[in-house]
């Protein structure tokens, strides 16, 4: 085999967010992480993922820890891999659109104390709502010589959703100044077969690095990676064994065994994927017998392939009929799901939409009457708060649920006006360091919660003599 043929995958190693985040709901401390880095360092990943997504929010609200300082002990602990982190456009990794300045604020302190890639996405894909933070990464780049914006596609199905669509965007994405493209499946739609197409398509449409993500609920990832690398992608998305398949993503030492000896051999040791292997072991087994990790998420769900529902979205439908003793209507919402997602635009089913969607179709079932109560969030989609989606909305339903109401058609972030001072001036006698605020931003509650717990332990408080529903902490 000549060099010239050689094209080694690159990895990027989820253990330390996604693969915890879908197995454990995010709840791996910091604490547990830190004694493996060093070993993690020696593999030679393209990079780690190990924050953003909801690791913040679950690091302040379940495991009382300051999600910056993990940022920054995994910093210093990494001393030749790239560190990577998953921000939801102009929602950070909040829950509602931020302005501006909060973006770029955000943006700046995360590469400052130790990102490297920021993976930025939106659940409509509508690019404006991602071009803020792009553009912060890039300012960034430019003053610091650090940074690299990544702008991931949400794939899903769908009419709409043709090669030519995919190609479109990846130009785009080459234009707004992004360093490279993921396609991120979160649903684990993407089979193998159209992996190679879209990868291929892709690849002639833009000279970005593309990666690809996806997740092992519907049992086909491992093969689509192995089709898409074929096919030229340049990064895949793996998870060590023991937190690797069902709803997280295939494993790191199984892809690594599939590419040797082949020009796309990654070259990693498997005796020390082995070492940190048997760290991660004795924690899953942990967590199996205290119920964080529910063997449920370990199988394959084929209803994922066959209705297009992400695994949590099905299994919060199924909560909310189990609450209204309804789960005889478990069928008839499987098929208004698509109904009102075609309703809505057609966007793809990601947080936040996919929660819209889905609890707007039981609404509608549970009603008997489609749209006879509609939520908050499926007002504001229809009210275009949320961006633009590929196809229009329904006129009608518009006309029903938003009667006469002014439709948003600009970038909604255009309408707020800067926070960061604001934000600020609320919480100025909890702040320690500027982090403090973006924290608050994000998390207004819980990340008070966290200043007061901060605080107590910092002046040594006994907690069990604080009055923590009251906020009353005896110094």
């Amino acid at each position: 085999m000549s060099e010239q043929a050689k094209k080694p995958i690159k990895i990027t190693e989820t253990v330390l967010r996604d693969a915890h985040q879908s197995l454990i709901a995010t709840r791996m401390p910091t604490e547990f992480m830190l004694p493996i880095v060093e070993k993690m360092d020696q593999v030679g990943y393209h990079s780690v993922e190990c924050w953003g997504g909801a690791t913040f929010d679950a690091s302040l609200r379940f495991l009382k820890e300051d999600p910056w300082d993990r940022l920054r002990k995994l910093r210093d602990g990494f001393k030749h891999t790239k560190l990577q982190m998953l921000f939801r456009g102009q929602n950070i990794l909040g829950y509602r659109p931020y302005a501006d300045d909060v973006v770029e604020n955000f943006v700046q302190k995360s590469i400052a104390n130790g990102i490297d890639i920021i993976r930025i996405f939106d659940c409509f894909n509508d690019l404006r709502n991602l071009q803020a933070a792009v553009n912060a990464t890039n300012k960034f780049k430019v003053q610091e010589g650090r940074g690299h914006a990544q702008v991931a596609l949400s794939y899903t199905l769908g009419d709409a959703y043709t090669l030519e669509y995919w190609m479109d965007t990846a130009k785009k994405i080459e234009e707004m100044g992004a360093d490279s493209i993921c396609i991120k499946d979160m649903a684990g739609l993407l089979v193998p077969y159209k992996a190679s197409e879209m990868i291929a398509a892709m690849k002639s449409a833009t000279k970005l690095p593309i990666q690809l993500h996806t997740h092992y609920t519907s049992g086909v990832a491992s093969m689509t990676y192995l089709k898409a690398v074929e096919a030229g992608v340049d990064v895949i998305d793996t998870a060590m064994s023991p937190f690797a398949l069902g709803t997280s993503q295939p494993a790191t030492e199984v892809m690594v065994e599939t590419f040797k000896g082949t020009p796309y051999d990654t070259g990693f040791d498997q005796n020390l994927l082995a070492e940190i292997a048997d760290y991660f072991r004795p924690y899953r087994d942990e967590c199996l017998k205290n119920g964080l990790l529910n063997p449920k998420v370990m199988g394959v769900d084929i209803k994922t392939l066959l209705y297009q529902v992400p695994g949590g979205m099905l299994s919060n439908m199924v909560s909310q009929l189990k609450e209204q003793n309804a789960e005889d209507k478990y069928y008839e919402v499987l098929q208004e799901i698509p109904r009102v997602r075609k309703d809505l635009g057609e966007p793809p089913l990601v947080t936040p939409s996919s929660q819209i969607v889905g609890t707007q179709a039981v609404f509608n079932v549970l009603m008997g009457e489609r749209y006879k109560m509609a939520t908050k969030e499926t007002k504001a989609v229809l009210r275009g708060e949320y961006g633009q989606t590929i196809n229009p909305m329904n006129q009608e339903v518009i006309n029903k649920v938003i009667p006469g109401e002014e439709r948003i058609t600009c970038r909604y972030a255009d309408l707020l006006e800067n926070e960061m001072d604001k934000l600020e001036s609320e919480m100025k006698e909890w702040k320690q360091q500027d982090e403090d605020v973006l924290s608050y931003a994000l998390f207004p509650q819980v990340a008070m919660d966290f200043f007061k717990y901060r605080q107590a332990q910092q002046e040594k408080v006994d907690m069990t003599q604080a009055d923590t529903k009251n906020g009353a902490y005896p110094v």
